[in-house]
């Protein structure tokens, strides 16, 4: 280890320092030295450990009385390996010499005072704050990799507070204290020594909007935890009592990583002579984390929420509907939660308002709702309904202009793990809709696109949406879940497949068989007048090369064989240059485990059963799933959506821990 500080010597009156223990310090014997010195002896009391590095091409180590030649520059090292239980307890003497057998002509004396100074945190991701002399100061990816995790301190523990904890520069509840991670200050060394330096807890400038730390002071009160270090407190002089070896802190996130926050934080503690004028810092130790990243989960984790509002229009109440889902949480076994119409304001679209993610470190771990700035009907529910005890929130919003229906988060989505070459994403990747490339069309904002990318772990997909009138990723696409080795399909809207379906049938005698039949009020197409039109077989053909378009997008990106996909039969109109599902888009369906609530597609009737529906048993339930075909076409087709827009899911985070990863 390289030399912290030098000290140096006097002839006249003895030196007195601080030696911190671990820290190398460089005694400068050559600066005061007796006329006619030629040599010097070094020797040093119990407990120090003292080294004398030399060139070997000026000098040689001495034997006999160990007499170091002056003109070979050797340099004098001093160590302490415990704290000192007196001040100045330990002494450094240096002897110098002229001819060999002469008397000293001088004598250099240093008084020493070992103290034992760390700063530490979760190095080693166990949980756990453990002393370590290892490298705190750099945070490595990967399961070999180290460096402790921040989790944003997003929820609300305090039902008294009316803003997530992080707001609140006093501690809400005790409880929170499990959402932050611990740092222990270990300090030993004489009281006495602490009367002339003091200890100073600092955090960057450009990192006090990032990171809050509280000190924790013996009691069980919330009065006796003191926030010190935050947005408007940089340094926090340290308050030892006497006798005091450990302090314990708490250290928060603020915010989470974004385009101007790559995640690190740092924290030092510098011991400081408060009696020097200026004062000088004599150590620092310093520890840095990473906040932990928002985590998406896909379809294929096990579901534990399913989310639906109830809503009345002018077809009435959906209430048919929400029994359709309770039936389906129950085959689940998942809890349904139903937002009643005070807190929805009529706006069904629960999927478009939020999506369900989770935080993690070592120590805890809880769910995060990620509320789009959409700002529609269900624009509270998330911060007043969700946000609470171990439920934490995060939003990005648009501040210059009003959101585009691609800020909503149908358009947001997650894949399963999946490996692409040599490359591993063991937390899936995001996908998200946009413009087509370099096309001047609608994107996600950047705001929502920066938060997206800045968390790592699960590397972003820009697909092609906006072909779509609503132009979002779950209207064209869906994974699933299965028992094989590969884990999961792609389902893929597919108007090639859908038409290729209508031609079998045509060919087998059921031309005159009828698209929505048993529905009121909706003009019953026959499969013959489908195929036979022009215009709707054109409509396909454009929606089935930007689908196709996509198709290859997500193989290339998702490392994905064309057995992995599975094209589900589905028909799109053009209404000017953007697509709508021409009957209820069956891909739009929510995924609970192995039970898929899947929109009714109203398909024409043969030997008693939907064509349609029975394609797309004959595609799933060989996989193990089980296909539930609901009614969704007033409430939700008709508005433009299905039933993935007009639900939403909190799944299991993944067993994975993300900080083994190496994005």
């Amino acid at each position: 280890m390289a030399p912290q500080r030098v000290v140096p010597l006097s002839l006249r009156k003895p030196t007195h320092a601080v030696c911190v223990v671990g820290v190398e310090m460089l005694v400068d014997v050559h600066s005061d030295v007796p006329r006619g010195a030629r040599s010097f002896e070094v020797a040093g009391s119990s407990g120090l450990e003292v080294i004398v590095f030399y060139d070997p091409e000026r000098a040689r180590e001495p034997t006999g009385r160990f007499r170091w030649p002056l003109h070979a520059g050797a340099d004098v090292v001093v160590s302490v390996d415990r704290a000192s239980k007196d001040v100045n307890d330990l002494k450094v003497k240096v002897s110098y010499f002229g001819e060999p057998e002469s008397q000293a002509l001088g004598h250099g004396v240093l008084y020493l005072t070992g103290v034992d100074i760390s700063l530490d945190v979760d190095r080693d991701r166990t949980g756990q704050v453990k002393r370590s002399r290892g490298d705190k100061k750099t945070w490595h990816w990967g399961p070999e990799g180290y460096g402790a995790i921040l989790l944003v301190n997003c929820d609300r523990d305090s039902l008294m507070s009316r803003d997530r904890d992080f707001a609140n520069s006093q501690l809400g509840s005790l409880a929170d204290l499990q959402d932050m991670s611990p740092m222990v200050l270990s300090c030993h060394g004489p009281d006495e020594l602490f009367d002339s330096h003091k200890l100073v807890l600092k955090v960057p400038s450009s990192d006090s909007k990032r990171v809050g730390v509280f000190c924790a002071r013996g009691g069980n009160a919330l009065s006796d935890y003191k926030q010190v270090l935050g947005p408007h407190n940089l340094s926090y002089k340290v308050e030892r009592q006497s006798g005091e070896q450990e302090i314990r802190f708490y250290v928060e996130g603020l915010t989470y990583p974004d385009a101007d926050f790559s995640g690190l934080v740092t924290l030092s503690i510098s011991l400081v002579d408060a009696g020097s004028l200026p004062e000088v810092s004599l150590f620092t130790d310093s520890v840095v984390f990473r906040v932990a990243p928002w985590i998406m989960t896909p379809n294929t984790q096990p579901p534990m929420d399913l989310y639906v509002c109830s809503v009345v229009d002018i077809n009435g109440s959906n209430g048919k509907f929400l029994d359709d889902m309770s039936y389906l949480a129950m085959k689940a076994n998942c809890k349904l939660i139903i937002c009643p119409r005070i807190e929805n304001r009529n706006d069904r679209w629960i999927q478009d308002e939020m999506e369900f993610g989770y935080i993690e470190a070592p120590h805890k771990s809880f769910p995060v709702v990620f509320d789009s700035p959409r700002n529609r009907g269900l624009k509270e529910f998330p911060f007043k309904k969700i946000l609470g005890p171990d439920f934490g929130y995060v939003t990005r919003e648009i501040l210059l202009s009003g959101a585009s229906s691609l800020d909503s988060f149908g358009n947001l989505d997650v894949s399963p793990p999946v490996t692409v070459g040599s490359k591993e994403y063991p937390l899936g990747r995001i996908l998200f809709g946009s413009s087509f490339p370099n096309s001047g069309g609608r994107r996600m904002a950047k705001v929502v696109r920066n938060f997206l990318y800045a968390q790592r772990v699960q590397a972003p997909v820009e697909l092609y949406s906006d072909w779509l009138s609503v132009g979002h990723v779950d209207e064209f696409l869906s994974f699933v879940p299965t028992s094989d080795k590969k884990g999961f399909r792609l389902l893929l809207a597919s108007p090639r497949a859908c038409l290729k379906l209508f031609q079998e049938k045509r060919e087998a005698g059921y031309g005159e068989a009828a698209q929505f039949e048993g529905l009121d009020r909706v003009a019953k197409r026959s499969i013959n007048e489908m195929l036979a039109d022009t215009s709707l077989q054109s409509d396909s053909l454009y929606v089935q090369k930007c689908i196709d378009w996509n198709r290859e997008v997500l193989k290339r990106e998702l490392g994905l064989t064309e057995g992995d996909i599975i094209d589900v039969p589905q028909l799109f109109s053009l209404k000017g240059p953007y697509a709508d599902a021409f009957f209820p888009d069956m891909v739009n369906m929510v995924v609970l485990g192995k039970y898929l609530g899947i929109p009714k597609p109203y398909g024409p009737i043969i030997d008693g059963r939907c064509c349609l529906e029975e394609e797309v048993r004959s595609l799933l339930e060989p996989l193990g799933l089980h296909c539930i075909f609901i009614d969704d076409y007033l409430f939700y087709h008709e508005l433009l959506g299905e039933i993935h827009c007009g639900t939403n899911v909190r799944r299991k985070p993944f067993p994975f821990k993300w900080w083994h990863m190496v994005p």
